[in-house]
């Protein structure tokens, strides 16, 4: 995996001590399937689906492309990025990670699948989606917030967050990354959205129902340096690619088995 490693003074679980430690943008999310998102209009123009989306209930997991996932369904396409994490954080059996925005639980199910006797736990704003997880990840899920982790310091091996913690306001999202350091000092990994260009913001802001804070990936890195956050990172940038993104009149219909974080 390419990595791109910066260097920072990381605090460690002594509140004592400090030592140099390299940040890392990694893409932990680089065998994902390529995701479509093909639909006859942007659908953040109609603000009844933003509403719906907001609510992080049925609509949004299991109703219609317009108003978020249109269908959230296990299909195994988190096994490969599991597999990454393990390796990249050398995770082993009877340590414990933290999925933060964990949605159904297909990540917790997987982490412990492909790494058998770690403990994998998970927790999201959604009532809907803890209700509907998957059956290996049943007890295993929390409702909560990413700003208020409910957990003890350092009481993780590692914590992730993929494209979960953009959907919080600025100040609410420095408190979630600090939470996240409290939880697991330099041992987690984060993934937000980003863009490049006036372009790509514009694609986005056509896309996005729930997403309140997105940055260039500078502003990202002064951000995190704000809140005293020293885990990796990578960003979610949508792809300025007709054939796979379009909000033309093709009428091509959206992908009704969509596994991603929004």
């Amino acid at each position: 995996m390419q990595k791109q490693r910066r260097a920072v003074s990381a605090t460690t679980g002594n509140p004592n001590s400090r030592q140099t430690r390299e940040m890392v943008e990694i893409n932990l999310m680089r065998h994902y399937p390529r995701t479509q998102r093909k639909l006859t209009r942007p659908r953040a123009l109609d603000p009844i689906n933003a509403a719906a989306a907001l609510r992080f209930g049925r609509e949004y997991f299991d109703g219609s492309r317009e108003q978020g996932y249109g269908g959230y369904r296990y299909d195994g396409r988190w096994i490969p990025i599991a597999l990454d994490i393990v390796e990249h954080f050398g995770l082993k059996a009877g340590q414990r990670v933290l999925d933060v925005g964990c949605a159904k639980g297909f990540l917790v199910k997987d982490l412990m699948d492909v790494c058998p006797g770690l403990e994998v736990f998970g927790l999201d704003i959604s009532e809907y989606a803890i209700t509907n997880c998957v059956p290996e990840a049943k007890g295993r899920l929390v409702l909560g917030s990413a700003d208020a982790l409910p957990f003890g310091s350092g009481s993780f091996a590692a914590v992730v967050s993929i494209n979960t913690l953009h959907n919080l306001e600025r100040s609410r999202l420095i408190t979630a990354l600090q939470e996240t350091e409290r939880l697991s000092p330099g041992r987690s990994y984060v993934q937000v959205d980003a863009y490049h260009n006036d372009a790509e913001r514009d694609f986005f802001l056509g896309w996005c129902l729930t997403a309140k804070t997105f940055l260039k990936p500078a502003d990202w890195r002064a951000l995190f340096a704000e809140a005293g956050y020293h885990g990796d990172y990578h960003w979610t940038v949508l792809e300025m690619d007709p054939s796979v993104n379009d909000f033309g009149a093709s009428g091509a219909g959206p992908n009704n088995n969509q596994a991603e974080r929004e």
